[in-house]
């Protein structure tokens, strides 16, 4: 069972706990236990951790909950407080990379740049790894970025419309998150440190772009991204957020 953040105020209700409480109650059919997954519990407000407490202190023996988040010090300490806390940290890139290489049989090349891309998270270079579209589905969205950085407003309204229209949440924060990774190594780039950044295979565009922006308008692009990361989890007006996210592109012929 999965606890979503409610789009329309960004919080986990109460009405959201107490089905969770009403589940917990049934024993399962199928399984020997029941394990329910409450996402983003940094999100929780004092009415859904009030009625949760007694449920998080004395689950039923047949119940396992889940609670993911952020930070350990964005949760209400109440729910800390009745939780065993198991960090998860980042791999780094040498893990990821040999593992990639010795369990999965990946190329050396290959294995290289997506334990960079990983961001720490194993699972996710296995993933891409199986899906056959990944390399050209990243590739035409890094393309469409590029595009997109020396085209005017209209070109640039005309994609959030389409983002919009597409209704996909799932793609969309997988391409936030790519935009986001580029950003940062064009950063990188403009610091004298191109051997630090994730997308190794295209060097050469990153020192293009590194050097036809000013490392404000770079700075102030990730700025604007994390922000709107949260406004897309949480807000209605997801076609004002996309509107922003282009605009505010930083802007050069360069490709």
């Amino acid at each position: 069972k999965e606890g979503n953040v409610d789009r329309a105020n960004g919080t986990l209700k109460v009405e959201q706990a107490a089905e969770v409480i009403r589940e917990a109650a049934l024993r399962p059919v199928e399984a020997q236990r029941k394990v329910f997954v409450i996402q983003d519990a940094q999100a929780a407000n004092d009415s859904f951790a009030n009625k949760l407490l007694k449920t998080l202190e004395e689950p039923p023996d047949h119940v396992v909950l889940l609670l993911t988040a952020l930070d350990r010090s964005s949760v209400l300490p109440t729910i800390v407080s009745r939780c065993q806390v198991l960090e998860l940290r980042p791999l780094p890139v040498p893990v990821i990379e040999r593992a990639l290489a010795e369990g999965w049989q990946v190329e050396t090349e290959e294995a290289a740049l997506l334990a960079r891309l990983a961001n720490g998270r194993l699972g996710w270079a296995v993933t891409q790894r199986a899906d056959r579209e990944g390399a050209s589905r990243r590739h035409a969205q890094l393309e469409q970025l590029w595009q997109l950085v020396a085209a005017g407003r209209v070109a640039r309204l005309d994609f959030a419309e389409q983002l919009a229209a597409g209704r996909d949440n799932q793609q969309l924060f997988a391409m936030l998150e790519l935009w986001a990774g580029w950003w940062r190594d064009v950063l990188l780039a403009q610091t004298g440190c191109l051997d630090a950044c994730c997308n190794i295979d295209q060097r050469p565009v990153l020192a293009r772009q590194a050097a036809a922006l000013s490392p404000a308008a770079v700075r102030g692009y990730l700025y604007t991204l994390q922000r709107l990361d949260g406004y897309l989890h949480h807000t209605v007006n997801t076609r004002l957020a996309l509107d922003i996210l282009v605009l505010r592109l930083p802007h050069t012929t360069a490709a």
